[in-house]
């Protein structure tokens, strides 16, 4: 049995299903169980480590924190994300950091996100988990904060 990894909210807002994103590769767990964030709008934001470890895969819109046991968290900025080409979004970390959990990763603005008619929900998933091993500590409709608990992984 792994130990239990608990992931830490990325960024701050209020937590959602991951079913409920508007994005099959998520509702659909094809990448990994999780729950997803809909950010807080009214300003930047910065998008912290869910847990400590290396940054495996960093893209402004998209990043992925390996663990030292081999499990991994992936945070996605907002959905269709990848077509802003990286426009406003600032990386605070390189590929290969090592980082501790609540280590600034990306800044961005969420509300540019909404402007270009796209979602800002954040996926935060267990990368490649098994269905069912993931436990939200955060209900759908809590208000999260970077750092604040958000779920195991188990």
């Amino acid at each position: 049995m792994r130990t239990p990894l608990t992931f830490l909210a990325p960024v701050h807002g209020t937590v959602r299903l991951i079913a409920d994103v508007p994005d099959p590769v998520f509702a659909e767990e094809i990448v990994g169980p999780g729950v997803a964030i809909d950010p807080d709008t009214s300003g930047p934001s910065e998008a912290v480590a869910p847990i400590a470890g290396v940054v495996a895969k960093l893209h402004p819109h998209a990043f992925v924190v390996q663990g030292a046991d081999g499990r991994a968290a992936l945070v996605h900025l907002g959905l269709d994300t990848v077509q802003l080409a990286g426009e406003g979004f600032t990386l605070l970390a390189a590929e290969g950091d090592e980082v501790a959990a609540g280590d600034p990763i990306v800044s961005w603005v969420p509300a540019d996100v909404v402007a270009g008619g796209r979602s800002p929900v954040c996926p935060v998933v267990a990368l490649q988990g098994e269905p069912g091993s993931v436990t939200p500590l955060a209900a759908p409709g809590t208000t999260v904060h970077p750092g604040t608990p958000l779920l195991t992984w188990t």
